[in-house]
């Protein structure tokens, strides 16, 4: 089975919770390249592009906190989604956040997936990976629509 091409946009201001994402995503085999933002403006400048740098051509997968400085998850997520070429993007919402109304507001503003983040280390990191090999190996490809 090959993996989507393309790279892994991580969206995470905890340096633990990259870390640990980033390790996580390795060791599950996966070799796509991992960019991290580490706030909503800095997402939306690799997704939409910027003066200082070019958007993403391809991004395979977006792994989107929450709770970020500058602009929040949701922002982000409402902005991607309002352009054409990011509609189809996979995003899967990793996020603390355990509220029932976090969950309803990612899902209408088009992310495909809601993850909590578990507290336990080995959980955490058998959720990223669990995460990664299912949107980069098992699920069927948004670029053959």
């Amino acid at each position: 089975m090959q993996a989507v091409s393309g790279p892994i946009l991580l969206v995470e201001d905890n340096p633990d919770d990259e870390e640990l994402t980033v390790m996580a995503l390795k060791a599950a085999g996966l070799h796509n390249e991992i960019l991290v933002a580490r706030d909503g403006a800095e997402a939306l400048e690799y997704l939409l592009g910027s003066e200082r740098r070019p958007p993403l051509e391809s991004p395979a997968l977006v792994i989107l906190d929450l709770k970020l400085p500058k602009m929040n998850g949701f922002q982000v997520l409402q902005r991607a989604r309002a352009v054409e070429r990011l509609r189809r993007l996979p995003v899967v919402v990793l996020t603390s956040s355990d509220t029932d109304e976090d969950v309803v507001r990612s899902y209408d503003l088009g992310a495909n997936s809601y993850v909590r983040k578990p507290v336990a280390f080995a959980a955490f990191a058998t959720a990223v990976k669990q995460v990664g090999v299912y949107w980069l190996l098992l699920n069927e490809s948004r670029r053959a629509l």
